[in-house]
């Protein structure tokens, strides 16, 4: 199984979507099971999931012709299941316009610019799957259509991916505050 995870509005949904069409991957969307299979409960707004259950579900599910696609990816399958993933990554400054586009709350705009900022789900997908099957892929300042390309040619093996460090970046703009408010 091939994975593409990321935060919310890095293009995830996007580029498996397409990246499936085109190798002819079966796509299991985590949010889709999540919801169909009703292992959640609603906290304040947000959606609490069993990743216990859904592991299961999704080690079910799991194939070598299949793309799993979520955020919730790192905690949701098991490592042996799993050929490659790819972490989408986006410019936090770019995710707040997406963020307020998607009506995000000030707290859930936050908390996942600040996800993004400390590299949580890299981290965290590289502390479960490794770093030699786990590669991220700066979607910025790239179109769908060079995302794509840049995310096929890592599945196809190219296996150079982008350097990414967002803390620096916001740290050299002196706008700590600005993303971590509390």
């Amino acid at each position: 199984m091939k994975i593409i995870t990321g935060n919310p509005g890095t293009g995830k949904h996007t580029i498996a979507r397409l990246i499936a069409r085109k190798m002819d991957l079966e796509i299991i969307d985590i949010n889709k099971v999540v919801i169909e299979n009703k292992i959640f409960k609603k906290i304040d707004g947000v959606l609490d999931v069993d990743t216990q259950k859904l592991k299961k579900i999704i080690d079910r599910q799991a194939s070598k012709d299949s793309i799993l696609v979520g955020h919730l990816a790192p905690y949701a399958i098991s490592p042996k299941n799993v050929q490659l993933v790819i972490v989408l990554r986006k410019n936090p400054y770019k995710l707040q316009s997406v963020y307020k586009a998607r009506k995000y709350s000030s707290k859930k705009s936050l908390e996942n610019t600040g996800s993004e900022i400390l590299d949580i789900i890299y981290y965290d997908t590289i502390r479960k799957f490794g770093k030699t099957k786990t590669f991220q892929v700066d979607t910025s300042n790239r179109t769908i259509s060079s995302t794509l390309k840049k995310v096929e040619s890592i599945f196809k093996g190219d296996r150079k991916d982008d350097t990414i460090n967002w803390l620096q970046v916001v740290l050299k703009k002196g706008d700590m505050k600005r993303f971590f408010p509390y």
